[in-house]
C-alpha cells in the first residue's frame, strides 16, 4: 500500500508531524526571524524512517521507514533547503514495483529472492569519514550519498573488509582521525564485532566481541586509547517472535555491563565491568581520567520496547536521564551515579572535537513527560564539569528534535558555536530550523529558518561545514 493511499490514518505515526512526506525539495529559505551568523557555512541535515509503501498500516514500526535526509544549508547568512530519499537498491526496486516489497514478517520470500540484496532503509544516522557523506542504519553497510545534492553513489563496503554488519553509531576521533565502528549480528557469533577504519577510509582492524546473546546494541563511546561496547539485556527472543510477539525483549536476568577493549586488541582481551541493570540507546561521551574510563550517557532502568503492556503515567523506569559510569581498569571497580534526577534527556552532543576527550558541555533533547515517546519539549544544556543545567524550552506546542553542535571556524574554545535544531509549531503548522549561539545559549535563538515544508519528526542529526564538505570524493 502506498502511503499516500491512507485515508484516515489511526495509527499515530502516520498523524501530525510524525506523517511521512513524500515530495522532495531544493529551495531558498526566503523567511528568518532574526539573522543566520555570516560565519555559519555549511550543512545541517536530519535523518529519518520516511516510507513510501507498507504492507498494514496498523503494524507499521516507527524504526522500518525509508531513510530521508532533510538538510538547510547555510552560505553567507542564507538559507537552502533540501530534502531526498536515501536511493537504495532496495528503495529503488520499490519504487520501481510501485508497492513493498521488504516489510519485516510481512516480506514474500519469493519476490524478496528476485534480487541479490535485502532492503538497506539507511535512516538512522550519518557520518562524515575519509572523504565520504555516509547515512547508516544498523545490520547494513553504510550507504554514501554526495553534499549538498543528496545525491546516491551507493553502499561502502570498505573494498570487501567489512564483513560484519555495520552501527548506527561508530565514532571518530578527532586527534587520529581513525573512525571506529562496531556491529552485532543477531544471528550468528559472534554476536559483536568491533573495526578500526584509518584517514584514508581503509578498514585495518576488525576483531569478534563474545557475548552471550544477541542484544540490541545502539551504541559505543571511545576514549584515547579504548572502546567501550554496551552488552545490556534487551535481547533478541526468536522464540517470541515465532509466537507473533516483539522480538525484542527486555530480560534483565541476563545482567547489564560494560565491557572495555584497547584500540587495536583482539576480542578476548576486552575488560568487562558488571552495573546496575539498565537500558542505555545513547552514550553522550567518554574518555580517561588516570586509571579509570568514564562514560556518560542516557540511562533508563528498564527498555520496555518489546513489552506488551507500556508504562503508565508516573512510571517513570523507561524515562532516559544523564548518567555516569567510572570503571577501573586497575582494580575492576565500578561507581556509577545519575547526574540528573529531575529531567529525561535523550539525544545528547557534544562538540566532536572532545569526542574521547575530557569534556565540558552537552546538549540534549528535553523530554516532556515520563517515558520517551512523550516527545522532546527543549534543550538542556548540561555542565559537566559544575553538574549544573541550563534549559531552553521550545514554547506551547513546539516539539523538535536532536541539536546538534556547529563549531565556529576558527573557535579555541570549546563551547565556541551554535546550537543547530528542527522544531515543530502545532499552531502555526510550520517547521522551523533554529540556531543559538552556544556561549548565549541562554538567550534562545538568534535566527529562526521558517522551513518552505513540513519536516517530520526523525532521529539523528550531522553537521558537515563548508572546509569539509569541499573533501568529499566519490569513488
Amino acid at each position: 500500500m502506498r502511503i499516500a493511499d491512507i485515508e484516515n490514518p489511526t495509527v499515530p505515526y502516520f498523524q501530525g508531524n510524525f506523517a511521512p512526506v513524500q515530495a522532495e525539495h531544493n529551495e531558498p529559505c526566503h523567511e528568518v526571524i532574526g539573522e543566520i551568523p555570516a560565519g555559519l557555512n555549511g550543512a545541517f541535515l536530519r535523518i529519518g524512517a520516511n516510507p513510501v509503501f507498507v504492507s498494514d498500516p496498523e503494524k507499521y514500526h516507527p524504526f522500518a521507514g525509508d531513510g530521508m535526509i532533510h538538510e538547510v544549508v547555510f552560505s553567507q547568512g542564507k538559507a537552502t533547503y533540501i530534502n531526498r530519499f536515501v536511493e537504495t537498491e532496495g528503495h529503488l526496486a520499490e519504487r520501481e514495483k510501485g508497492d513493498y516489497i521488504w516489510d519485516g514478517l510481512s516480506t514474500s520470500p519469493e519476490e524478496a529472492g528476485k534480487y541479490n540484496f535485502s532492503k538497506n532503509i539507511a535512516n538512522t544516522a550519518m557520518i562524515f569519514h575519509a572523504g565520504k557523506f555516509l547515512a547508516l542504519q544498523e545490520q547494513a553497510k553504510p550507504f554514501q550519498v554526495t553534499l549538498p545534492e543528496l545525491a546516491p553513489i551507493g553502499e561502502v563496503d570498505y573494498d570487501g573488509k567489512l564483513t560484519h554488519p555495520f552501527s548506527a553509531h561508530p565514532k571518530i576521533d578527532a586527534r587520529t582521525g581513525e573512525l571506529i565502528a562496531y556491529g552485532y549480528n543477531v544471528i550468528e557469533k559472534p554476536h559483536c564485532k568491533v573495526s578500526i577504519i584509518n584517514p584514508q577510509g581503509e578498514l585495518v582492524h576488525s576483531t569478534g566481541v563474545d557475548i552471550p546473546k544477541p542484544v540490541m546494541m545502539h551504541d559505543c563511546a571511545i576514549t584515547s586509547n579504548h572502546t567501550v561496547i554496551l552488552d545490556l539485556p534487551c535481547v533478541f527472543d526468536f522464540e517470541r517472535m515465532a509466537q507473533g510477539k516483539s522480538m525484542l525483549v527486555f530480560q534483565p536476568e541476563n545482567g547489564s555491563r560494560l565491557g572495555v577493549l584497547a584500540r587495536g586488541a583482539e576480542g578476548d582481551q576486552i575488560q568487562w565491568f558488571d552495573v546496575a541493570s539498565c537500558y542505555c540507546y545513547h552514550t553522550v561521551n567518554a574518555y580517561e581520567d588516570g586509571e579509570e574510563v568514564v562514560v556518560d550517557g542516557c540511562r533508563s532502568e528498564r527498555n520496555s520496547i518489546g513489552d506488551e503492556v507500556k508504562p503508565q503515567p508516573g512510571d517513570r523506569s523507561d524515562l532516559p536521564m544523564l548518567y555516569q559510569w567510572r570503571l577501573n581498569l586497575k582494580t575492576g571497580a565500578v561507581t556509577e551515579r545519575a547526574l540528573d534526577t529531575d529531567w529525561g534527556c535523550e539525544f545528547a552532543r557534544i562538540n566532536e572535537d572532545l569526542i574521547g576527550q575530557p569534556y565540558r558541555y552537552s546538549y540534549a533533547a528535553r523530554i516532556k513527560g515520563d517515558r520517551l515517546d512523550s516527545g522532546f519539549d527543549g534543550i538542556i544544556r548540561y555542565d559537566m564539569q559544575t553538574e549544573t543545567s541550563v534549559h531552553y524550552p521550545y514554547g506551547p506546542g513546539r516539539l523538535g528534535g536532536e541539536p546538534i553542535f556547529a563549531p565556529k571556524p576558527g573557535g579555541t574554545r570549546e563551547q565556541e558555536g551554535w546550537v543547530i535544531g528542527f522544531v515543530w509549531d502545532e499552531e502555526l503548522q510550520r517547521s522551523e530550523c533554529i540556531i543559538i549561539d552556544a556561549e548565549q545559549f541562554e538567550d534562545g535563538p538568534i535566527a529562526r529558518v521558517i522551513m518552505p515544508a513540513r519536516v517530520p519528526f526523525g532521529f539523528h542529526s550531522a553537521w558537515v561545514d563548508e572546509a569539509t564538505a569541499r573533501q568529499q570524493r566519490t569513488a
